[in-house]
Parts: C-alpha cells; structure tokens; sequence
C-alpha cells in the first residue's frame, strides 16, 4: 500500500504531495515499482492547522476520480475518519476506507457497508483524531489469565478492540474479505507499545482478518535508532521483515520498490514465493 499524501505537512518530507502533479507522479511510480493499494489522505495524522471537512474532499475527491479513470485496475483507499467524506471519495471511485482513528466517527463503517467498500479497522486506545499520545499505559485486564505477562497489556486491548471493530463492520454490511485490521502503531501508543505490537505480529494475524501494518518511517523506528524520519529506511524494513514473516499482509509503505523487494525475499525464504532463478551451481 503505497502513501500519497495530499498535504504540505507530512511528518515526512518525501510524503507531501499537496500538489496534483507531483501527486500523481507519486502514484505512477508507486504503480511502477510494486504497489497494489495507493493510500490518498488530506489530513496530517498529527497536530498542526485544521482541515476541515470541506478541504478535506477538495484535496481528495477530485484526486480520486483522476485516478480511478486513469488507473482502472489499482485499488484506491482513503484516510480518513470522517463519515462525510468517506462517501463523498466512495463516489468518487474508493474501493477502501482507511478509518486510523478507530471509529471516532461511527458512521464511517456504516457508510463503508451502505456503499459495498472495504474498510481498515484500527486501534488508537481512545485517542481523538490529530492528538499525539501522553503518558500512555494499557495495564492488564481483571480477566488476565493467571501469571500473564504484564508487557502483554496493549497486546490485549488492541485485541479486544479489533475483533470488536471487525465484527461491527461486518455487522454493517463489510464482506469478511473486505475487513482489514490495523493494530495502528504510534497512535495512542508509546515506542515500547508499537514495539511489542510487531514482535506479537502473530497473535494479531491470528484474528482472521488480512492484517494491515503502518510501520514505514514512524517515531518508534526513529526512537530504536535516534534517527529522523528521512534516515528510517532501513529500520522500516527491519521492522517489515519481522511483521511479514509473523503473518502480516499488507504493508503501508512511502517506498514501494525497496518493501516490494523485501517482501518478496521473506516470501522466497518462506517457502511462499520460487525464486526469481535458480542457476547457481548448476551451469
């Protein structure tokens, strides 16, 4: 899932993509190098001037009916916890509601059922959209089984929410296939928290859901290695690497060709994928 962003204040400087062309160059290569999903959102995750719900469809709407006329084949997904706008870029041609705020708005996966789209079911622990996180905790719940790990606290509370949120869009309408989960890290969590998020890939994946990771140059990479978000590359895809082989699937990316590549490798290391060619030591 490649990242456009229809903003001029990305965390990430390669990510701002306000302007139509540079945006639409940005999905052309995206498309080029690998990708299946290209993710268009309006608003910057985190805090900084409002954008209310009319930019907001003016810097996507007219985007995403550009891109479902020229790229038929791609699937679209939008960013957005916002019920208006996910019909109004539904209209337009969306195939994907990227709810990141965790239903703050209710009626968004209802829309997403009403209009026959797939939506991503995330966790935020209760944090209200554009906010950063603050002296976050997820202790265990009463109902902990005996002698539980105590680090397991947010495992458990991202969990219970996504098979919440999941049963709820299909209650609304989702196809099951349709209903992607996000165990959303940095959102309402610390570094620690979206840490033991990735190394407990395989529980979230065991939900039954295709499980969607949002990993590509956040504050927890930067942290682990004390790196700003342009040198994150490489702790991105450490990180990826680890997640694919537990048993995610989708992976959001600002740089499709070097994930598409690493993917592919943990596939062919896993038995999912042949490789390429095999001609070493037999010519």
């Amino acid at each position: 899932m490649a990242i456009v962003n229809r903003t001029a204040d990305s965390f990430y400087r390669g990510a701002r993509q306000l302007d139509d062309g540079v945006a639409l160059r940005a999905v052309e290569a995206a498309v080029e190098e690998g990708a299946e999903i290209v993710d268009v959102g309006g608003v910057r995750a985190g805090t900084g001037p409002v954008v209310d719900v009319s930019e907001e469809i003016r810097r996507t709407v007219p985007f995403v009916e550009r891109l479902r006329a020229e790229f038929p084949d791609l699937l679209v997904s939008v960013d957005t916890w916002r019920s208006e706008v996910a019909r109004e870029v539904v209209g337009a041609g969306a195939d994907l509601l990227n709810d990141t705020w965790a239903g703050h708005d209710p009626g968004l996966v209802e829309v997403a059922g009403e209009l026959g789209v797939g939506v991503v079911c995330s966790h935020t622990g209760g944090a209200v959209p554009r906010t950063d996180p603050v002296q976050v905790a997820y202790p265990l719940p009463d109902d902990a089984p005996p002698g539980s790990d105590p680090r397991d606290g947010v495992v458990l509370d991202v969990v219970a929410t996504l098979t919440r949120s999941a049963g709820r869009a299909e209650e609304c309408g989702v196809p099951r296939s349709s209903v992607l989960v996000d165990p959303t890290h940095d959102f309402g969590k610390s570094t620690w928290h979206s840490l033991h998020l990735t190394r407990s890939t395989a529980r979230l994946s065991s939900l039954g859901y295709p499980l969607l990771m949002a990993l590509s140059r956040k504050d927890f990479v930067g942290e682990s290695l004390d790196l700003p978000a342009e040198d994150r590359l490489e702790g991105t895809l450490g990180a990826t690497a680890v997640a694919a082989w537990l048993g995610a699937t989708v992976f959001r990316t600002h740089d499709v060709r070097a994930t598409r590549r690493l993917l592919d490798m943990v596939a062919v290391l896993r038995g999912d994928l042949p490789a390429a060619r095999v001609l070493r030591g037999l010519e």
